[in-house]
């Protein structure tokens, strides 16, 4: 992900008002993120319990979403819809969208369940297990990555709607 600034994710807001985008907190320690390392920037407002936020480039357009935290998580060994990853042991977390435009008005939102503190770039990028002799753990490394990109742009797309 290319490095973004504080104005950037504002403006990116899809299915947000305007109070929401300028109520919105930045993730802790903004300065510091390594966007090198990232496929999404996504975090959970400290102001805001249930109000979560994820931004990601969609054909080359910063585009982000005001997401809704249930308040529940979901312990069991749950697979995370955008990182898919099983093996870890990290909470999975729902979290719903409101849509955009006029059907965001009406009500409609789509939801995903996903790592708790959105970890799935870290999670992507760790070398899965030798699943047999041969196995090629770092294009299979790769192969999760790029399905993690698609998978967070298609959820913003539904957002979108």
């Amino acid at each position: 992900m290319r490095p973004i600034d504080e104005r950037e994710i504002r403006a990116s807001f899809i299915n947000a008002s305007r109070k929401e985008v300028s109520s919105l907190t930045l993730p802790p320690s903004f300065e510091q993120i390594d966007f090198d390392r990232l496929d999404f920037l996504g975090w959970s407002d400290a102001k805001f319990v249930r109000r979560a936020y994820v931004v990601t480039e969609i054909d080359g357009v910063l585009t982000g979403a005001l997401l809704q935290r249930a308040e529940q998580r979901v312990i069991a060994r749950t697979q995370c819809s955008w990182c898919e990853d099983v093996m870890l042991r990290n909470d999975v977390q729902l979290y719903s969208a409101r849509k955009a435009g006029a059907a965001g008005r009406k009500g409609d939102a789509v939801g995903t369940l996903v790592c708790a503190e959105f970890g799935c770039s870290h999670n992507v990028r760790l070398l899965p297990s030798l699943a047999y002799e041969g196995f090629d753990r770092e294009g299979a490394r790769d192969a999760r990555i790029v399905k993690l990109g698609e998978n967070v742009r298609a959820f913003l797309r539904a957002v979108v709607g």
